[in-house]
C-alpha cells in the first residue's frame, strides 16, 4: 500500500514537471528587436544654439553672482 502511495506521487510529480516544462516552453518567443537609428536633428541638444544660449546664460548667472558681494 505504501508503495502504490509512493509510486502514484511520482506519477502525479512527473506529470507536473513536464506540463510546467511544456508551459514554459510555450511561453518562449523569438527575439524581436528593432533598432532605429534616427539621424534627423529631433534632439534638441544636437543643435549648437541650444549650447551657445546655455553658456551665455551659465556666464551672466556666474557674473551676477560674483559682482553680488561687493557693493562699491
Amino acid at each position: 500500500m505504501k508503495n502504490m502511495l509512493i509510486l502514484k506521487t511520482r506519477a502525479l510529480a512527473l506529470i507536473m514537471f513536464v506540463l510546467m516544462s511544456v508551459q514554459a516552453f510555450a511561453q518562449e518567443k523569438g527575439l524581436d528587436i528593432n533598432v532605429d537609428v534616427d539621424k534627423g536633428d529631433s534632439n534638441m541638444f544636437a543643435q549648437p544654439w541650444v549650447w551657445i544660449v546655455g553658456g551665455a546664460v551659465f556666464i551672466l548667472l556666474l557674473v551676477a553672482l560674483l559682482r553680488g558681494g561687493s557693493k562699491k
